[in-house]
C-alpha cells in the first residue's frame, strides 16, 4: 500500500490511496507509527522529531522549499506551508488557514499565491496543559472535545469553554484583520481541534471549510507524478 506520512509535534499522521483514489487516514503516536515503517513511504515530512528508521529515506522528504508558493521564509514550518497550499490551490483565491493543532497557526496567502504572513498560539492542549502545570489546583484535562456550556459552574468545564471559545475568538479577530477584505477571502480550518472549533465560528457568522485531511492531501499531491491516476 502507497503511504505518505507527516510528523507532527505531538502526532504522526498518514495517509494511503483507496481503490477509488480516495485519500484513508489515520494518525498514530510516534512509537506506534515507528512500527508502522515497514517500507519507503511515497513522500515525507516533519515537524516533529524524526526518528532515525526515516533518515535512510531522506530522497522521499519534503520540505518548506518544496512547497510550490511565492516568498515563504525557509524557517516557517513545512506543516503550515501545505495546508496553506492545499487551500490555495482548491480555487486559486485568497485564504486564511487555521490549523488547529498542538500549536494554533494562522497563515495569509493571496490569490496569486503569494504568503502574506500569519500568527502563532498554543492550541488547546498546550493550553490546558499549561494551566494544569502552572497553577496548584486545575486539574489535567484531555485534548477539549466539546466547547461546553457559554459559562460554565464546574472548573474543568470552564477550561474547556475558556480555551475553545478563546482559539475560536483568535480565528475570528485574524479573519476580521485580513488585508484587503474586499477580496474574496476564504477560511479554511484543519487540525484536531477543528471539529470543536467549527460551530464556533459558525456561531460568529463564519463559514469555514473544514478539512481534516487538508496538509496530507497537499503532500500527496506534490509528491505523485502527474501521470499518475
Amino acid at each position: 500500500m502507497r503511504r505518505w506520512l507527516l510528523i507532527g509535534n505531538s502526532r504522526w499522521h498518514w495517509a494511503a490511496l483507496a481503490p477509488d483514489q480516495s485519500l484513508q487516514l489515520w494518525h498514530t503516536s510516534a512509537a506506534a507509527g515507528v512500527k508502522q515503517l515497514h517500507q519507503a513511504p511515497e513522500a515525507w515530512a516533519a515537524v516533529g522529531p524524526v526518528p532515525k528508521d526515516l533518515e535512510r529515506w531522506q530522497p522521499q522528504r519534503l520540505l518548506t522549499s518544496d512547497v510550490p508558493l511565492v516568498n515563504l521564509p525557509p524557517a516557517l514550518g513545512v506543516d503550515r506551508a501545505l495546508a496553506a497550499w492545499g487551500a490555495w490551490q482548491q480555487q486559486r483565491q485568497p485564504v486564511l488557514v487555521a490549523d488547529a493543532g498542538t500549536a494554533l497557526s494562522l497563515t495569509l496567502v493571496d490569490a496569486a499565491g503569494c504568503f502574506l504572513g500569519g500568527r502563532l498560539m498554543a492550541g488547546g492542549r498546550l493550553q490546558l496543559q499549561a494551566l494544569h502545570q502552572g497553577t496548584a489546583d486545575l486539574p489535567q484535562l484531555e485534548p477539549v472535545e466539546a466547547a461546553g456550556p457559554l459559562w460554565a459552574t464546574q472548573t474543568s468545564e470552564a477550561m474547556a469553554s475558556g480555551v475553545a471559545r478563546g482559539l475560536a475568538a483568535a480565528i475570528a479577530l485574524a479573519f476580521h484583520d485580513r488585508p484587503q477584505p474586499q477580496w474574496p477571502w476564504q477560511l479554511w480550518l484543519t487540525g484536531g481541534d477543528a471539529p470543536v472549533l467549527k460551530p464556533l465560528l459558525q456561531a460568529q457568522g463564519l463559514q469555514p471549510h473544514h478539512d481534516e485531511g487538508l496538509a496530507l492531501a497537499a503532500l500527496v499531491a506534490l509528491s505523485r507524478p502527474a501521470q499518475d491516476p
